[in-house]
């Protein structure tokens, strides 16, 4: 049995993969509430942003995990293509929950069905990446963790949702944001501690990439493009800096006549 370390850079990774998430989580709260205060392709395009947002979060807050997880006695490689796979799964899964809050009539129900399809997309996501690992050995699972870090990404999915529609304030958005990036960062490591690996000492080489080669570029552009994101944002006005702007300039118009 080979020793698992799921933190080979000490705090750095776990720290960082949070920030991430949380950064995913209050942007697309963010997102959200800019799209239900507006209609037709302005509400799309903010449901865009919002489930991009999201997606991007939680991926990369697993992958940038991923980069401090080691395991005695073996090399370990990510297979490329389904590594991408996954970022398209949670990206996939997160748009189909939000759009189906935003535009649902009746929430109640499209909050349930959301949440629970976007937190089996999430948990679908987290076990793809992990199938991409490649390494010199078996992996096995503990089932009951597997199932206890399924029913945490539903529960955080929902609860992500429910954010979304109920929470308006910047403050309550930014709390919500570091309770929302605690339990993405929880079902991952729970579900990584459900993992055992039996190592079989081998000198042959491993097919993929290692982590630094093609998961540490892409999680760099990723976050990049959460920080980015979030500065569009912070900067766009919301309905409500519009609508006083338009009211102030009714005036001065009027005035001109």
């Amino acid at each position: 049995m080979g020793h698992l370390d799921h933190a080979a850079f000490g705090w750095l990774t776990p720290a960082l993969s949070y920030a991430m998430a949380c950064i995913g989580a209050a942007l697309g709260l963010r997102c959200t509430v800019r799209a239900l205060a507006t209609i037709g392709r302005a509400r799309r395009n903010w449901l865009i942003t919002a489930a991009s947002a999201i997606g991007t979060g939680i991926w990369t807050m697993h992958f940038v995990a991923m980069l401090g997880f080691r395991v005695n006695g073996t090399d370990i490689r990510y297979d490329v293509p389904l590594t991408i796979l996954s970022l398209v799964v949670a990206m996939v899964v997160v748009c189909a929950g939000v759009f189906a809050v935003g535009y649902s009539k009746d929430r109640s129900r499209a909050l349930l069905l959301g949440g629970l399809t976007t937190g089996l997309g999430v948990a679908s996501m987290h076990y793809l990446g992990m199938a991409a690992v490649r390494l010199h050995g078996d992996v096995s699972y503990d089932p009951v963790l597997v199932g206890l870090s399924i029913v945490i990404a539903v529960v955080a999915a929902t609860a992500a949702l429910w954010a979304g529609l109920n929470i308006k304030s910047p403050l309550a958005v930014t709390l919500a944001s570091l309770v929302m990036g605690a339990a993405v960062s929880s079902m991952h490591y729970s579900g990584m501690f459900a993992v055992s690996v039996h190592v079989d000492p081998s000198g042959a080489t491993l097919p993929g990439a290692t982590a630094m080669q093609f998961i540490f570029p892409l999680a760099v552009g990723l976050g990049s493009y959460l920080f980015i994101t979030s500065a569009f944002v912070a900067l766009s006005p919301s309905a409500d800096e519009r609508q006083a702007s338009a009211t102030a300039q009714r005036p001065v118009e009027g005035a001109a006549h």
